[in-house]
């Protein structure tokens, strides 16, 4: 079969990428937001515009065949270029109007966004803002946001960042806690209390190693990756954590523990795609974030 008269159109090319990258059809239709069918129906489509077969089905889902494979990095190259386009015609737009699309952890987005996007809105009407809640990293260079304000330095090439300052965290129970079992006044007692870790995560075992604890994750009595579950834990009395002090002091019912503990400060980020940067609504927004979080932060 002639390719040439089977012209790809971009959708193709994106659902042959999704399904190489998620395994199986329905990975890949949560990732693009469309049904199984729909998907199905498009793989047949590429796979008959070029004449070759891209997939082979296996018990755990489709796999790449050797045709598939050589295609692969040549699709991410047009993902790629396509994904150039569309960041410099929206880099073109002159307007204080359309989306902004932000993201951050899931504590920064439930417990420090929510007051700044009223007032930015407030500000900037015609600024709509999509917000994102993930502790994972989005990719800024495909688009999966605009503005991420992240605990950490974006090291993407192309990726413009700004340093705002730290936050401060401290060792935090609830009152109805430290009444069952008492407080400890020492880094040492809390070896016999109930300490709240994270669970895969390993951040808090190393940050604990490097202050010369033998930390294991049996340590933990409760273990939680989510970050918000993991204040939830906290406040309900299931022992002893660590948290951003700025969203715990206000709480009567939590005890801010001084135990002496060298703890590292977070360090808060915004980061954006350097072409869309200068966006005029992208700009006003990064500017309303830092002049909105900078007074909470500890300086650089």
């Amino acid at each position: 079969m002639d390719s040439r008269h089977h012209p790809l159109d971009w959708s193709l090319i994106r659902a042959f990428l999704a399904v190489a990258d998620g395994g199986s059809l329905s990975a890949a239709a949560r990732s693009l937001g469309t049904s199984q069918p729909t998907l199905g129906r498009q793989i047949k489509q590429i796979e008959a515009a070029l004449d070759l077969r891209l997939f082979i089905r296996q018990p755990r889902g489709l796999h790449l065949t050797e045709s598939g494979a050589a295609l692969l990095p040549h699709a991410r190259q047009m993902a790629a270029a396509m994904n150039t386009l569309a960041l410099t015609a929206a880099g073109q737009m002159d307007a204080l109007r359309g989306t902004v699309r932000l993201t951050a952890s899931t504590v920064v987005a439930h417990h420090i966004l929510p007051p700044i996007i009223a007032r930015l809105r407030q500000i900037e009407p015609l600024i709509q803002i999509e917000l994102v809640a993930s502790d994972s990293s989005d990719n800024l260079l495909f688009r999966e946001a605009d503005i991420a304000v992240r605990m950490y330095r974006s090291t993407q090439l192309d990726v413009v960042t700004r340093h705002l300052g730290h936050l401060r965290l401290g060792v935090f129970a609830a009152r109805s806690y430290l009444e069952r079992r008492g407080s400890p006044s020492r880094a040492e007692d809390l070896m016999d209390h109930d300490l709240i870790g994270y669970d895969r995560n390993d951040l808090m075992l190393r940050h604990m190693r490097e202050l010369g604890w033998p930390a294991t994750r049996e340590m933990f009595a409760v273990r939680c990756d989510s970050q918000t579950a993991y204040l939830a834990l906290i406040r309900a009395g299931c022992g002893i954590g660590f948290a951003q002090a700025g969203l715990m002091q206000d709480s009567p019912d939590l005890v801010e523990l001084d135990l002496g503990l060298a703890l590292p400060q977070l360090p808060v980020w915004l980061a954006a795609p350097q072409m869309m940067r200068t966006t005029p609504r992208i700009a006003r927004v990064w500017d309303l974030l830092a002049e909105a979080l900078e007074p909470s932060l500890s300086p650089p």
